[in-house]
C-alpha cells in the first residue's frame, strides 16, 4: 500500500498577519489592558520629546525676534574684592565702535521706593527698583510700548516715570487711564507709559523708569552707570564683545564684565535637554514593564492555546510557522499600543503647547521612532513565547490537561 507524501505548507506574510489579530481579538479586554502599558511608554516619550521641542522652537523663535546682539556692561568686584564703578564716559566711549548699533546707559537710584499711596509703608515696595535712565533704552533693548510713551529729553527733566510690566502689575495699574500717579521716594510722578515684557531684560521689567536729570535732581544720582546695554550690528557681535572691557576702562578692563542676556535663556534651553532626557529615562522603564506585560500575556496564551497549536502542527504547520504566529502577535500587541502612544502622546503635546502659548512641534522622527520602538519591545517580548509554542510537540499539545 502506497502512502502520500504531504507537500510542504506555505503561509504568506498576511496569513500571518490575520492569525495574529484573530489571536487578539479572541481576548479583546486582555489585548486593550495589555496595550494600555505600551500605550504609556510610548505616550510619556513622545510627549516629553514634543514638549521640549514645542519649548525650544519656541525659545529660539523668541530669540530670532529679540537678537542675539544685545551685550551688557557692568562694573565687577575688583582683585581685592572692592566694588568698582564703571568710568562717566563709558557710554560715550562705546558708542564709538564702528560696530555698536546703539548703546543706553542705566544708574540705579538706591534707597528709593516706588508706591501708589503714601498711606503705604516706605518698606513695602514690592520689589521695584527705581533706574535713571537715558531716551535711548527702549530702542536699544528693542523693546516695545504697552501703553503710552517712552522718556525723551523733554519728560526726562520732569516727575516723569515708564513703568515695566511686571512693575506695573505690582502697582495695579494696567492702564493710562486717569492719569496714573505714583510716589517715587518723597515725589509724586506721573506714569506716562508701560511696557511689554522684556524677556532679556527681567530688570528692566520690575523696575521704574525716570530721567537722569530728574534722578540728579532729586535724588543725587551719580552720573556713573550702573549698567550699559549695547546692541551691535548682528555679525559683528563676538568682535565688539571682546573689546568692550577695554573700551569701557582703558585703565582697568578687568573691572568691567561683559554679558550677553540671549546666553540665559540658551542656558535655559540647555538644562531643559538634561531633563527632557531624564523623562525619556522614565518613559523607557514604562514601555519596558510594558513589554514584560506582554511577555507574560504571550505566555499565558501559549498555554492557553496550546489545544490549536497541536491541531494547527497536526494539519502541517511547522514550528516555524508556529513561532512566527505568536511573533507576530506580540509584534502587533505592541504596535497597537505605539500608535495609540504616538497619537496620545501628539495630543498631550499639542495641549500642552497651546496652553503655554509655543507653537506646536513633534520631530517626525519621535513620531516614527514611537511606533518603531514598540515593535521592537512587542519582538523581544514574543520571542520566548514563540519558541515556546514552536517546541509544542501535537502529541503534546492536544493532550487533554
Amino acid at each position: 500500500m502506497s502512502t502520500l507524501a504531504l507537500a510542504p505548507t506555505r503561509l504568506r506574510p498576511g496569513d500571518i498577519v490575520g492569525q495574529g489579530f484573530v489571536g487578539l481579538r479572541s481576548k479583546r479586554l486582555r489585548t486593550l489592558l495589555t496595550a494600555v502599558g505600551i500605550t504609556i511608554g510610548i505616550a510619556a516619550m513622545v510627549s516629553v520629546v514634543g514638549i521640549s521641542t514645542s519649548s525650544r522652537a519656541d525659545l529660539l523663535a523668541e530669540l530670532d525676534a529679540l537678537g542675539t546682539n544685545l551685550l551688557e556692561v557692568q562694573p565687577q568686584n575688583n582683585m581685592f574684592g572692592d566694588a568698582t564703578e564703571l568710568p562717566v564716559t563709558a557710554p560715550d566711549m562705546i558708542r564709538r565702535i564702528p560696530a555698536v548699533e546703539s548703546a543706553a546707559a542705566t544708574r540705579t537710584v538706591e534707597g528709593v521706593t516706588v508706591r501708589r499711596s503714601n498711606y503705604i509703608p516706605t518698606d513695602e515696595s514690592g520689589g521695584i527698583a527705581v533706574l535713571a535712565t537715558e531716551p535711548n533704552l527702549l530702542d536699544t533693548l528693542d523693546a516695545t510700548l504697552a501703553h503710552g510713551t517712552f522718556l525723551n529729553a523733554a519728560t526726562g527733566s520732569y516727575p516723569s516715570v515708564v513703568l515695566g510690566s511686571v512693575a506695573a502689575e505690582r502697582l495695579g495699574i494696567t492702564d493710562l487711564d486717569g492719569d496714573p500717579l505714583v510716589l517715587v521716594g518723597g515725589t509724586w510722578f506721573k506714569v506716562i507709559g508701560i511696557l511689554d515684557p522684556a524677556p532679556l531684560a527681567p530688570d528692566i521689567d520690575r523696575s521704574a523708569m525716570v530721567g537722569y536729570d530728574v534722578g540728579q535732581e532729586l535724588f543725587g544720582i551719580d552720573e556713573a552707570p550702573s549698567t550699559v546695554r549695547v546692541r551691535t550690528d548682528p555679525d559683528e557681535t563676538e568682535s565688539v564683545w571682546s573689546v568692550l572691557a577695554e573700551t569701557t576702562n582703558p585703565a582697568s578692563s578687568s573691572d568691567v564684565g561683559v554679558s550677553r542676556p540671549s546666553d540665559a535663556l540658551e542656558a535655559k534651553a540647555q538644562a531643559d535637554e538634561a531633563l527632557t532626557a531624564l523623562l525619556l529615562g522614565l518613559g523607557a522603564v514604562a514601555l519596558l514593564v510594558g513589554g514584560v506585560g506582554i511577555a507574560n500575556v504571550m505566555v499565558i496564551s501559549v498555554l492557553e492555546r496550546r489545544a490549536e497549536i497541536g491541531v494547527r502542527r497536526a494539519l502541517g504547520a511547522t514550528r516555524r510557522h508556529i513561532r512566527l504566529q505568536f511573533l507576530v502577535e506580540s509584534m502587533l500587541l505592541a504596535g497597537l499600543g505605539g500608535v495609540a502612544g504616538v497619537a496620545l502622546g501628539a495630543g498631550i503635546t499639542a495641549l500642552y503647547a497651546n496652553s503655554q502659548g509655543w507653537m506646536f512641534s513633534v520631530p517626525q522622527a519621535a513620531l516614527l521612532g514611537g511606533v518603531a520602538a514598540s515593535l521592537a519591545v512587542g519582538a523581544l517580548a514574543g520571542l520566548y513565547p514563540a519558541a515556546r509554542a514552536s517546541r509544542l510537540a501535537p502529541a503534546e499539545a492536544v493532550r487533554a490537561e
